[in-house]
């Protein structure tokens, strides 16, 4: 197994998630992984480590996916975390620095040498590649034959009520920016499975299934979910940049939006993603 060694990304992206990105994300990353944690839970149930193997988790955020597998892979094997962001890399490292089999490496998996993995997972980390079939390409090159690739991403923005509702109402105060075009890199970039599974096949990956899941997220009380839905996400610049009575606005619409949601005074929300496995082929 190649270990990655440190590198200091230069894309956009590692800008954007080493500054304004990573640091919101800090900010909110106690709400937002208690929201992920049933997708978390169920991409590891779908990746299925094995005692003794060697893990790469890409986009691994503050780490909890990569600590589960590596409870799973156990004191034999090994796992170790990628991410662009040294800001939440410290996040991670600091949560878990005593996990002997567990450790994190800055870098863009898009483009650092790997090699020597069984398994490669991702928890929301693969949509943001600007060249998504030369990072697969990569992460191809990372498994052992054999080897296998499992990841969890978002399908389409109108199929993410969490998300879409919420964006919708803000932008009914808001001003509305440019559409992103389809396919662009970002949480929604592989909404189309044809397009997907396209890319993996070019990448050289066989054998790939893309399953459809839902999930009904918590994204906790109401005043959880409308700091989460004013700081990150696209609403979040133009909130921060809005006058008072805007932002007072922008919050009544909020409310409006997910009172319906709530259940014994949390916020519940359907959510809709691709379980998606492959192999080199």
């Amino acid at each position: 197994m190649t270990t990655p060694a440190p590198v200091t990304p230069g894309s956009d992206q590692a800008a954007y998630w080493n500054e304004e990105g990573g640091r919101r994300w800090v900010d909110n990353i106690e709400r937002v992984e208690r929201m992920l944690q049933p997708l978390a839970d169920r991409l590891i149930t779908l990746a299925a480590p094995k005692k003794g193997e060697t893990v790469l988790d890409v986009g691994c955020g503050g780490g909890l996916t990569s600590a589960a597998a590596a409870g799973a892979v156990g004191p034999t094997g090994r796992v170790t975390g990628c991410d662009v962001s040294a800001v939440i890399l410290d996040v991670a490292r600091a949560r878990f620095k005593p996990t002997g089999n567990l450790s994190f490496a800055l870098g863009d998996a898009a483009a650092m040498p790997l090699s020597g993995y069984d398994l490669v997972v991702s928890r929301f980390g693969v949509m943001f590649f600007p060249d998504p079939v030369a990072a697969f390409r990569n992460l191809r090159s990372a498994l052992k034959p054999g080897g296998r690739l499992a990841f969890i991403c978002w399908r389409s923005l109108d199929e993410n009520p969490w998300m879409a509702d919420c964006v919708r109402a803000a932008f009914t105060v808001l001003p509305r920016p440019e559409p992103t075009p389809p396919g662009a890199p970002g949480p929604f970039a592989f909404a189309d499975a044809q397009r997907l599974r396209g890319i993996l096949a070019d990448a050289g990956f066989g054998a790939i299934e893309i399953v459809s899941h839902d999930e009904t997220l918590e994204l906790g009380t109401m005043d959880d979910a409308l700091e989460q839905m004013t700081r990150m996400g696209p609403p979040a610049a133009g909130f921060a940049a809005a006058s008072a009575a805007d932002r007072d606005a922008v919050l009544a619409a909020l409310r409006a939006t997910l009172e319906p949601r709530l259940v014994d005074g949390r916020v519940h929300m359907p959510s809709g993603t691709w379980l998606v496995t492959a192999r080199p082929a």
